[in-house]
């Protein structure tokens, strides 16, 4: 049997493309992956979605936006796509040895945050370690930080946080910045931001909340313990587009690439929504809106063709 419509990725682009395009009678096949939910499974305390006006757990969030999938008819695949062929319509999309064949195609596979792999990170993820400083500054106000790059992205989540933060330290491996001159100039020049340079976190300190990271100097090699409540990672996104290359056209920093303004990928009847196509907002509800817009342009395009 051809599918109608088949999602690929299921984090708020994903199901909320499932539920529009379930309530449009298209009876939408979901390859949910196996960290299903995206990056909100590991997001705790969700406080800027709309509609939850005392915060919901990420976890939580998701596993609501798949019951509200599955109850219009989303049919829902646990595994991963191993290999795409849209060369020709119906489209053929692999998951191990099954095989599956869809009339449109809805890519919502989001993007990765680049971690540091130090102990104490993956333990204290949502419990003071943190790669979005939008979704999580609130949550440090009059607190010490840590931001961890020197790339703009490390600047412009240093500067949002010194909204919230007694005090935010950068630490950077190198002796100066990536980042553009008159972003790095802001940081340098910020009275609540401290620089560390030539140094990197060796490890996030604290048991059930972070209470500090251990920082060491890449040329004398000498530790320091700084006592902080939350470290933010600002080392950039990778977004999660290693099935699509070389079947979709995808910019300089792997992002699958769409029409301006629309879901539209470079394959007539492919649309892709959510943080594999926008590293700008990266947020669950921009996500969602995008989740919204390509379920809709599949279904115009399955209309008119």
């Amino acid at each position: 049997m051809t599918e109608k419509v088949l999602i690929i990725g299921s984090g708020p682009a994903g199901l909320t493309a499932a539920i529009y395009a379930a309530r449009a009678g298209l009876d939408p096949l979901m390859v949910e992956g196996m960290e299903r939910g995206g990056q909100l499974m590991i997001t705790t305390d969700v406080e800027n979605y709309p509609g939850f006006p005392d915060g919901i757990m990420g976890p939580e969030l998701m596993e609501s936006m798949r019951k509200q999938a599955e109850r219009f008819g989303t049919r829902i695949i646990s595994s991963n796509v191993t290999d795409v062929d849209f060369s020709e319509r119906p489209f053929t999309v692999r998951v191990g040895s099954d095989e599956y064949t869809a009339e449109s195609i809805i890519i919502s596979t989001g993007a990765s945050a680049r971690w540091l792999g130090v102990p104490g990170e993956e333990r204290l993820r949502g419990f003071g370690v943190s790669a979005c400083a939008t979704c999580d500054g609130f949550f440090f106000r009059d607190k010490g930080l840590v931001v961890v790059g020197g790339g703009d992205t490390a600047m412009e989540e240093a500067l949002f946080l010194t909204k919230f933060a007694s005090k935010v330290t950068v630490v950077h491996r190198r002796d100066e910045f990536r980042a553009s001159t008159i972003m790095a100039e802001r940081v340098m020049n910020h009275p609540k931001i401290e620089v560390v340079w030539d140094s990197v976190v060796d490890e996030i300190l604290g048991e059930s909340l972070v209470t500090g990271a251990k920082i060491r100097n890449v040329k004398t090699d000498e530790v320091t313990e700084l006592a902080v409540d939350g470290v933010f990672m600002a080392l950039g996104h990778d977004p999660n587009t290693s099935v699509f290359a070389g079947k979709l056209d995808l910019d300089d920093e792997r992002y699958l690439v769409t029409s301006p303004g629309t879901t539209l990928t470079s394959v007539e009847g492919v649309f892709a929504a959510g943080d594999v196509t926008d590293k700008v907002y990266r947020q669950a509800v921009t996500a969602a809106g995008m989740g919204c817009q390509a379920a809709i342009d599949a279904e115009r395009f399955l209309d008119g063709h």
